[in-house]
């Protein structure tokens, strides 16, 4: 089973720049369909992006396509989700998680394995 580790998060001003982390241990991460998911406050957790085994494809969610930038180095077992033009309503916890499935899913519901979140508050 695959521990997940986020880190990289913290607060930045509007129309700043994060590259979140997320290091794995337990599993080799490239048998790992990967994703990134956030929980804003007082809101539903809601799909970011996803990435597959070897990298080749990704896909994201319409509100951060342009800005985010999902990628995976299975090498050193982190994938990194490089997020630009940060605005508030980016404010939220975010989790990376895996899944064995070979597919490209959005729902949070297909992927069993989490991290415990980091935190990233974008200040106006």
């Amino acid at each position: 089973q695959v521990q997940l580790v986020e880190s990289g998060g913290g607060l930045v001003q509007a129309g700043g720049s994060l590259r979140l982390s997320c290091a794995a241990s337990g599993r080799t991460l490239s048998t790992y369909q990967m994703g990134w998911f956030r929980q804003p406050p007082g809101k539903e957790r809601e799909f970011v992006a996803t990435i597959s085994r070897g990298g080749s494809s990704t896909y994201y969610a319409d509100f951060v396509k342009g800005r985010f930038t999902i990628s995976r180095d299975n090498t050193k077992n982190t994938v990194y989700l490089q997020m630009n033009s940060l605005q508030p309503e980016d404010t939220a916890v975010y989790c990376c998680a895996a899944t064995l499935r070979l597919l490209t899913s959005s729902s949070p519901n297909d992927y069993p394995y989490w991290g415990q979140g980091t935190q990233v508050t974008v200040s106006s």
